[in-house]
């Protein structure tokens, strides 16, 4: 049978990694830098794989190491949690959380609901802005974790839940016939809004920016009211809305998907169970299943991936 691999020697190859040192490895994880590098060592015969290369007077992550480094995250991160999910009245502190409002409508009710009630003696605090903003609260160690719109190319969060990014118009206006469309958008850092206006321009449609806003509330305002055709995702549709597709001339646009980032933290087995929360969370919460005999959508519970998809040119009513 083999040997179990050695869950100290990960933690410290993962410090080794997170600090780009293994002299502050080494201040990390309380140990002298020779008792570090005695770690490795063993670590290295045990996978028998060499993890570091030379790189001038430091040494930095191989082909293999780089490989290794995603299953030792894994496997610290599962033993911290299911350590938590035994005893997860102990525990107690405080965890910093960011999302942008749109998300915040949508998913955190669920969220902190599951989280509380594992977690009573953890207190909470939510700061609601938008992706762009998150992302450099949480590099200035600002928040500890935060539900964000994945960047592909920057490949910046774990992806926990995918859905598709629609056209929506008022049902009560013509507003996606007019000839210049006016739309609503998030600024100009904003990854929806750079999926449409590239659409946009392939479908060689005139449009104006009428409204810019980091609210989703005023977007959706817009919308409503029939100022203004936007993007959202699913999850953001509101009765009154329109999704539009390629019978109004309107091509289809890439997936949103939604991921967490995890900053750095004195309380990694807080961001470790709120992060299992929200994955789970946003697994479970359910989006609109049109009813087709009638016309009508029933908001039950159908987990995104496993009921109807909205339509192009279906209509939300009033629920």
């Amino acid at each position: 049978m083999a040997t179990p691999l050695d869950l100290d020697q990960l933690a410290t190859f993962v410090t080794i990694a997170d600090t780009g040192s293994f002299t502050r490895a080494a201040e990390e994880v309380h140990r002298t830098q020779s008792a570090v590098s005695m770690q490795m060592r063993k670590l290295e015969e045990r996978i028998g794989k060499t993890l570091f290369v030379k790189d001038g007077r430091t040494n930095r992550l191989s082909e293999d190491g780089e490989r290794l480094l995603s299953y030792a995250r894994r496997m610290l991160r599962l033993n911290r949690e299911t350590l938590a999910a035994f005893d997860d009245n102990s525990l107690e502190g405080h965890v910093r959380i960011g999302t942008p409002d749109d998300y915040a409508d949508r998913f955190l009710p669920e969220i902190m609901a599951r989280f509380s009630r594992s977690n009573p003696r953890v207190e909470l605090s939510v700061i609601c802005e938008p992706t762009t903003n998150l992302v450099e609260q949480i590099r200035r160690g600002n928040l500890d974790i935060a539900l964000v719109t994945h960047d592909q190319d920057k490949g910046m969060s774990e992806v926990v839940r995918r859905e598709p990014l629609l056209w929506v118009s008022s049902n009560n206006h013509p507003t996606h016939e007019q000839l210049v469309l006016p739309m609503a958008f998030g600024r100009p850092t904003c990854l929806w809004r750079r999926s449409a206006t590239e659409a946009l321009a392939e479908m060689n449609r005139e449009y104006r920016i009428l409204f810019t806003s980091f609210s989703a509330t005023v977007i959706i305002a817009a919308v409503l009211a029939g100022l203004a055709v936007s993007v959202l995702p699913e999850c953001a549709l509101r009765p009154g809305m329109r999704v539009l597709g390629e019978a109004d001339g309107f091509k289809p646009l890439p997936d949103c998907r939604i991921g967490i980032m995890r900053g750095h933290t004195s309380k990694p087995e807080i961001v470790d169970a709120l992060a299992r929360h929200i994955a789970e969370s946003l697994d479970n919460i359910s989006v609109p299943a049109l009813v087709e005999e009638t016309g009508n959508f029933d908001f039950a519970a159908v987990a995104y991936g496993r009921g109807k998809r909205l339509r192009p040119g279906q209509i939300l009513p009033g629920w």
